[in-house]
């Protein structure tokens, strides 16, 4: 008689690639239905997936979005070596992370839901703005109502751009943006 072998791992599919997995089957679903009709449950469908794996996670739509934003955004560039550059380097890499397929989406949705969601304000203040907004604040030597200035005008402009045409803003756009704020920012204007 031959004795059973256990086998190498549980049954089931593997917990590691999960969230890469749910992460972008979201940003899919986003790009392709929009965010209102990205549910969990058809986000679910495109991961292959049975929702009750997502609500594991995630307990919430807005929950699940701003996880995949933290990963779709990962940390910021490496650091330049002047305030200039790192003020440059950080616009143009939230625009160019904004007009990936479904992100931009994503962020505007879950923004928007948040108006009227004071958890989910709290889930995006805390998880996803905050880790960036003291990165800022150490790199540039800023008080915090600046570099909130300073994100709130970077996001506000890119989000406005894409829900009035659809579209991510243009290079020359987001370099024009680069330039006003370098020169707000350059020599303390408007720290009043």
């Amino acid at each position: 008689m031959t004795r059973a072998t256990t086998p190498a791992r549980p049954p089931g599919r593997p917990r590691s690639g999960v969230n890469a997995i749910v992460f972008a089957a979201t940003l899919k679903t986003v790009h392709e239905l929009g965010y209102a009709r990205a549910t969990v449950d058809r986000i679910a469908a495109g991961a292959g997936i049975a929702k009750t794996t997502i609500y594991r996670r995630w307990p919430t739509k807005g929950a699940l979005i701003v996880d995949c934003l933290l990963d779709a955004f990962g940390p910021l560039p490496p650091e330049s070596t002047g305030r200039a550059e790192i003020m440059a380097s950080a616009i143009r890499w939230i625009a160019a992370k904004i007009g990936e397929p479904g992100v931009g989406d994503a962020f505007a949705g879950v923004f928007s839901d948040a108006v009227s969601d004071p958890a989910l304000r709290e889930v995006l203040a805390t998880r996803l703005q905050d880790p960036y907004r003291l990165a800022l604040q150490d790199a540039l030597g800023e008080p915090e109502n600046r570099i909130l200035l300073f994100i709130d005008t970077i996001v506000g402009t890119l989000l406005h751009r894409m829900g009035m045409t659809g579209e991510p803003m243009v290079d020359d756009d987001v370099d024009a943006l680069t330039e006003m704020l370098l020169s707000y920012f350059a020599d303390g204007t408007g720290s009043r």
